[in-house]
């Protein structure tokens, strides 16, 4: 367990460590295992973000040619699928001089190109790599010895748990990945679902797509399956990170974006909100009692919208006084305009001009607004079936 915590929303939060750190603790144990022939229950290593972690060992087997020893993963106070899950490593002697790095059961397999390790190999990404590498060639340092080792990461737990994770989706197949930069679980991380949505959009550039669908939900998902049977499953959800996205839409040089958005969502980045989280800001109700004043609405009108629960209910009175259609193009026109000068906030790496394009709608009301070439962009991924999305 970690003694180290972090402060968020008013809550004091443990940090935990990644599959990373257990795959390279459990190796670092399993090489000192083998070479002086002692047993160990517990190992110290230090990870990148420069905090030292002590860790027990457990599952122990040891003979003249191999060792072998898991670390339980604690995620801390973060919510992880793979809390508690065990990572083994097996290390045993091979010819040659080198340090061989594989992945065994329950580790996924790399499919599709455009991920960070090249198909065929085990998603045992570069910073756990690394972090093997280095406590496995420190401990045959200390031990004096020259010769080769394999070293095997597995997790038999990986295989179910891998199906709670975006691996099938990214083209992993058959079990987890090891990953983390750090080395520590930060609770409650946003970094790790942009690095997710990064991940994703770097693999449909690699397999040649120029356009993007993107939506920040299954509200969107599902809207675009029910309104233009568009299958989005092999596309990219932004979640709330739509700012995020698009700097990471401009850095790898796509050219084309459409965003299918539920007025919740998307009503906030018409105020320039591009972190839709309830937790960054909530201008839902101020943001359309604006847009019905520049419609033409009365006070009384505005009144009413910012006393609203939900946007379904300020939409009803803006459908009354029937302004719904003039508001609706006055916060698509907004939203536009706050997506465009996201994508040109960083022109010193943009290769060519990002087309951007929206719709907006509502589960009650449907298509509330839609940009100009959004209607056709459609029609194109439907005739092309080139589908990028959620």
């Amino acid at each position: 367990m970690i003694d180290e915590y972090i402060y968020k929303n008013h809550k004091k939060l443990r940090y935990g460590y990644t599959t990373g750190t257990c795959a390279a603790a459990a190796a670092k144990a399993a090489t000192r295992m083998l070479l002086t022939g002692q047993r160990l229950s517990s190992v110290c290593i230090d990870t990148p973000k420069g905090i030292s972690v002590t860790l027990s060992l457990s599952d122990i087997a040891l003979n003249n040619t191999t060792a072998v020893c898991a670390v339980q993963k604690d995620a801390g106070d973060d919510a992880d699928c793979t809390d508690k899950i065990r990572i083994y490593a097996t290390v045993r002697y091979c010819a040659g001089d080198e340090i061989v790095i594989e992945g065994g059961t329950g580790i996924g397999r790399v499919t599709r190109t455009g991920l960070e390790q090249p198909v065929g190999s085990a998603a045992i990404n570069s910073v756990p790599r690394a972090m093997i590498q280095k406590e496995v060639l420190f401990e045959l340092a200390a031990a004096g010895y020259e010769g080769g080792l394999e070293v095997v990461i597995s997790a038999p737990e990986g295989v179910e748990i891998a199906k709670k994770t975006f691996n099938p989706r990214l083209g992993i197949e058959g079990g987890i990945s090891i990953l983390g930069t750090s080395g520590i679980v930060e609770p409650m991380s946003e970094r790790a679902i942009v690095d997710t949505i990064r991940l994703e959009l770097r693999q449909r550039k690699a397999l040649g797509y120029e356009t993007l669908l993107l939506t920040p939900g299954n509200y969107g998902q599902k809207f675009a399956l029910e309104t233009w049977g568009l299958d989005l499953d092999a596309g990219v959800k932004c979640s709330n990170f739509i700012g995020e996205t698009l700097d990471i839409v401009l850095e790898l040089g796509f050219s084309r974006v459409l965003l299918i958005g539920h007025i919740g969502k998307l009503i906030k980045v018409a105020a320039g909100v591009m972190n839709t989280h309830s937790n960054m800001a909530d201008a839902r109700l101020e943001t359309l009692s604006a847009c019905a004043l520049l419609a033409g609405a009365d006070a009384d009108t505005a009144r009413g919208i910012l006393n609203c629960t939900t946007t379904d209910d300020a939409l009803q009175i803006l459908t009354d006084c029937r302004l719904l259609e003039a508001a609706m193009k006055i916060a698509m026109e907004k939203i536009l305009a706050h997506m465009r000068r996201r994508v040109g906030a960083v022109q010193e790496i943009q290769v060519q001009a990002i087309q951007i394009d929206a719709v907006l709608f509502s589960n009650v009301h449907g298509v509330l607004a839609m940009s100009e070439n959004a209607e056709a962009f459609i029609r194109q991924i439907i005739l092309k079936r080139t589908v990028f999305s959620e």
